[in-house]
This record gives C-alpha cells, sequence and structure tokens, in this order.
C-alpha cells in the first residue's frame, strides 16, 4: 500500500551499524565488532529488522555455543552486547522499530574468572628461562608483564615515544577498554627496559619488533611456550602473568581500588576476581607465597 511504513532489512541495519556506528569506537572494538556483526547478519538470514524475534537470538546465542568450535560464555554475551546496541540505535535513532528484542534474552552465565599466579619458585624458574631464550624480547616483555600486569597486545604494541625514563612510566594510549592509561615503570623493569634502549633501532618505532621486518611486532609465542616448558610451569598462560602482578599488589598492601586502575579493568566487578588476594589478608599471602616481590621490591602501586 503506498501509506504503508517503510520496513528495513537487518543487512541494512548493519550497514548502517558499521558507517554511522563503529568509526566512533576505538580501532580494536571496530575490528571485533565488524567481525561479530558479520556473523549475526550470516546467521540471522535476510529477514526483516522487526522480524528477528527474541526466540530467533536465543536460537543463534545456542549455536555460537553449541558449534565444534563453540564459543565461550564471556564471548557470546560481547555478541548478545554489540547487537543489543545495534537495536537500541535502530529503536531511539533511526526509528525503525519500537523495542529492542535482545533485552529479553538471557545471557549465558559467566564461570568464575580463572586466576593462576606464580609463587617465588615459579617466578624465579621463568625468568631464568627467557633470560636462555634465544629470542631478544622474550626476556624483557616478561619481566615487565610480572612487573606491570600489562596486556601482552599492549606491550607488544608499544612504542619508545610511550616510554618515560625520566619520570618512570609508560603511557598507553590505546587500551582494551579505548582509556588511555599510565602504567609505573620502576624496579627491575626500568632497569630491563633501560638496558634494552641501549641497542634499540632507529628505523622502527616499535620496542618489540619482529626479526624479520621491524615494522611488525615480535611474535613471542613459540620462545614463550618452550620457556614455560623448561620451567616446569602447569597450566600456566601468559595472560596469567596479569594474575601474579595482582598477586604482587594485593602482597604490598594496595586497595581493590587500585589494582583496578593499574590493570586498567572497566569496573571493580573484573577485580572481584582477586577478592579472595585481599580477603586472605596480607600475613596469609605472606606465608603462601613468601618474599615473592622481593625482585620487584620497588614496584609499589604508591610510586606511580
Amino acid at each position: 500500500p503506498p501509506n504503508a511504513p517503510l520496513r528495513y532489512r537487518f543487512s541494512d541495519a548493519v550497514d548502517r551499524y558499521r558507517r554511522e556506528v563503529l568509526p566512533t569506537k576505538s580501532p580494536d572494538e571496530q575490528k571485533r565488532q565488524w567481525f561479530q556483526l558479520q556473523r549475526w547478519r550470516d546467521l540471522l538470514g535476510d529477514r526483516f529488522v522487526d522480524d528477528v524475534t527474541p526466540g530467533a537470538i536465543a536460537r543463534v546465542r545456542d549455536q555460537l555455543m553449541a558449534d565444534p568450535w563453540g564459543l565461550a560464555a564471556a564471548t557470546v554475551v560481547r555478541y548478545l552486547a554489540v547487537l543489543s546496541h545495534l537495536y537500541t540505535v535502530a529503536s531511539s535513532e533511526w526509528e525503525w522499530l519500537e523495542t529492542n528484542p535482545v533485552r529479553r534474552v538471557r545471557r549465558p552465565k559467566l564461570p568464575r574468572g580463572r586466576v593462576r599466579f606464580l609463587d617465588k619458585d615459579e617466578l624465579s624458574a621463568l625468568l631464568s628461562a627467557c633470560q636462555r631464550s634465544e629470542h631478544p624480547s622474550l626476556y624483557p616483555v616478561v619481566v615487565l608483564a610480572v612487573s606491570t600486569g600489562m596486556r601482552k597486545g599492549e606491550m607488544l604494541g608499544l612504542c619508545w615515544q610511550d616510554i618515560d625514563l625520566v619520570r618512570n612510566r609508560i603511557t598507553l594510549e590505546q587500551t582494551k577498554n579505548g582509556d588511555r592509561r599510565s602504567v609505573p615503570l620502576v624496579g627491575r623493569a626500568r632497569a630491563v627496559i633501560s638496558e634494552y634502549a641501549r641497542v634499540r633501532r632507529i628505523d622502527t618505532p616499535l620496542v618489540f619488533l619482529s626479526r624479520r621486518k621491524p615494522s611488525v611486532p615480535a611474535d613471542v609465542r613459540k620462545p614463550w611456550a618452550k620457556a614455560v616448558e623448561t620451567a616446569e610451569l602447569a597450566n600456566f598462560r601468559f595472560h596469567d602473568l596479569r594474575h601474579s602482578y595482582a598477586s604482587l599488589l594485593a602482597q604490598a598492601g594496595e586497595s581493590m581500588t587500585t589494582v583496578r586502575d593499574l590493570l586498567g579493568h572497566s569496573s571493580l566487578i573484573v577485580t572481584s576476581r582477586y577478592a579472595h588476594m585481599f580477603d586472605h589478608g596480607l600475613d596469609d599471602i605472606g606465608k603462601r607465597i613468601p618474599s615473592f616481590g622481593a625482585a620487584f621490591c620497588d614496584q609499589n602501586a604508591t610510586k606511580h
């Protein structure tokens, strides 16, 4: 009928969201959410945007988690989050439909966060293995990780202009949460980075770079795996170095708020996975990981 309201396809909504909304987000978010929206588009088909029901969304949610390469619950929550924002914008700003169907879809229950951190002997064994590695970036990267709690991507993306050896800090212009963050650089980490700076290359701004292609960040996956095997660390991943840094802060008596700020968490909810470290109290932590922070004794949060 001539006066019938216009109806839009779900694919139209995805295209418009990509054009108008994604550019306002951080580069990492743009890449991640572009792919997530494409997956929704492939699985929901070319139906009208107001024909996408909560039931249809729930079926895709279950499909994302159940196939042989099923996504983790936390990842599916992020898939639902970007879809929900798309529908919020489509209903409130574009006026393409009345309500957001994603609000009626149950989110997967998130498992309790995994927390594995190094004890004194494990730390010593790991650092020793990294020092013996043939890869020149592995040892400084690992020292920096356990001394600052930085994410692997944040460290491998570092440029020399981000490091201030006078003010003893690293400035991260772009983080996972899209916020600018300052990280204290003291103790062993500062000494290692200062030494590393003496042999820096001048044809690239990167701190940790590929030996084959200086314009590309270093790939430390294989040397890291070898170091973990050499150190005989069981059930230990690179990301667990962040947990180890959190345990250092807890041992030093820092508050959960300080841990949140230094690790760059978006909220205390994320930091709460470390609550048991604070609940046990400093004395108990000292018994479980005696002198763990000795090598990093001046890596206190109060110095930034």
